[in-house]
């Protein structure tokens, strides 16, 4: 158990490192180095898994597994990238980012090992908290207005949350049983839960963590936050925040599961699923600024996801390999993006054209992330949307995989409506001069997880396999 505390504390000792360093160009070193013993640990933790805490508080499952491997590879991508990204921005004070990038990984770790619901809560509130001045690292007028959108959306959200637990517990307490926050214990007497009181949770549960992932439409936060944090802030978002409010949910799914709301749980995810993709598929279009194009990504795929776990059966299965595919392939994009958005000091498509021209690598990995993210084959998305439209045929439920399939080709039309002329269109005349060219340091990164999301689609590891089928289970009501 102590590796378990460890691989939380790791991450906080390197944000007092980070903080005492003085010099602006040597304090990022401390992000790959965390990263790669975080990295380490994890790999440790998923071959020889510790048994729970004697208070059951504190326990990896496979659904914890999942979200750490997001959140600990995606990292360490980040924090690699994160060396070359400063040291282009060295007039920039960097003491406030490295250290927040680090508490926000501890966090995010808090998140994957708690098993109960008040803990988990205490740390999904820390990743919103650190999360902020990241957002606002460019210190302009609109940053900070995205950081202030961010805090407020987020903070109800969560605030609404925590009503929601307090319900749950009431409903312990109605129930004249033993108060607790335990998922373990919930799991097994959920049934027995006063259901005026269990039903309301759910209500608040569903409203507060769908706020921090950002389904439709509690999504408004993510346009501004997406856009004016640096790419590799918007990546840990995209992929990294969003699993572990995604984690959050998933528990309170086990427990609706467990219970007797378990259809009507389900019904309201697969409505909040469809409507975020709807919403997406209407705001994507035309839209003029790239970096706000992945924002509605972003509400579209944690819509996919809620309506695979609405589907429920077979879906699982393809909503936690999303899971995964989704991470992945948003850090590409964001990180790329990022590159594009240095290169020409835009993110408007009006001034933004021939990114192969001028950024090659970065160009050819925002298109090849793109085809990706539309579940183009043969990456990784396509094969877990394809596992989620099939269950939906197969369950009979005719009307959801139509939609489904009509809001994955509008959301294709759109976003390669800015895409295509950022990436293949001509290299304006009057462009800005700017220094930035593509190097190793800012492209590796985006390269190696390109390179994840091609394996996913091609081949899946009979490990990573068996692990999500293990988190499948415990979504249908395994122990």
């Amino acid at each position: 158990m102590y590796l378990i505390w460890i691989f939380v504390l790791l991450p906080l000792a390197g944000a007092l490192v980070a903080w005492l360093i003085p010099d602006n160009r040597r304090r990022p070193l401390v992000l790959p180095v965390i990263a790669v013993l975080h990295l380490a640990l994890t790999v440790t933790l998923l071959l020889q898994t510790p048994p729970p805490s004697p208070d059951r508080w504190i326990f990896l499952d496979p659904l914890g597994k999942l979200s750490l491997i997001c959140n600990s590879v995606l990292f360490f991508i980040c924090a690699n990238y994160a060396v070359g990204y400063l040291k282009l921005r060295r007039k920039r004070p960097n003491r406030v980012l490295c250290v927040s990038l680090l508490v926000c990984l501890s966090a995010m770790t808090l998140v994957a090992v708690s098993q109960h619901l008040g803990l988990l809560w205490i740390a999904l509130e820390m990743t919103t908290i650190t999360m902020a001045p990241l957002i606002y690292f460019n210190r302009n007028a609109r940053s900070i207005e995205a950081t202030w959108k961010y805090l407020l959306i987020c903070s109800v959200g969560i605030a609404i949350a925590l009503l929601g637990l307090f319900f749950l517990a009431y409903s312990t307490i109605v129930a004249k049983q033993e108060v607790t926050l335990l998922l373990g214990t919930l799991i097994d007497t959920a049934a027995d839960l006063h259901a005026g009181w269990r039903h309301a949770a759910f209500i608040f549960l569903l409203v507060g963590f769908g706020s921090k992932m950002g389904l439709a439409p509690l999504h408004t936060w993510k346009p501004d936050a997406y856009g004016e944090a640096p790419g590799l802030v918007g990546a840990l978002l995209a992929g990294g925040l969003v699993n572990c409010a995604l984690l959050a949910l998933l528990r309170v799914y086990q427990v609706a599961v467990a219970s007797t709301e378990a259809v009507l749980f389900q019904e309201v995810l697969l409505g909040m699923g469809l409507v975020s993709m709807a919403f997406a598929a209407v705001f994507m279009a035309r839209q003029s600024d790239f970096k706000r194009m992945l924002a509605y990504s972003s509400v579209e795929h944690v819509g996919i996801i809620a309506v695979a776990l609405g589907l429920g059966k077979g879906a699982l299965f393809g909503a936690l390999l999303h899971m995964l595919n989704n991470a992945f392939t948003k850090g590409v994009l964001f990180l790329s993006c990022g590159n594009i958005h240095r290169a020409y000091n835009s993110k408007s498509t009006q001034f933004v054209r021939g990114a192969l021209r001028r950024t090659p690598w970065s160009g050819a990995l925002f298109l090849a992330a793109f085809l990706a993210i539309t579940g183009s084959p043969p990456f990784g998305p396509f094969v877990s949307e394809f596992t989620i439209v099939s269950s939906a045929f197969v369950q009979q439920n005719y009307w959801t995989g139509a939609l489904f399939l009509l809001f994955l080709a509008m959301i294709f039309i759109g976003m390669a409506s800015t895409v295509i002329p950022v990436v293949l269109g001509k290299v304006p005349d009057d462009l800005e001069r700017t220094p930035y060219r593509d190097t190793a340091p800012t492209v590796w990164p985006p390269l190696v997880l390109m390179a994840l999301v091609l394996m996913l689609g091609l081949w899946l590891p009979e490990s990573l396999q068996e692990l999500l089928h293990q988190a499948a289970g415990l979504l249908e009501g395994g122990r």
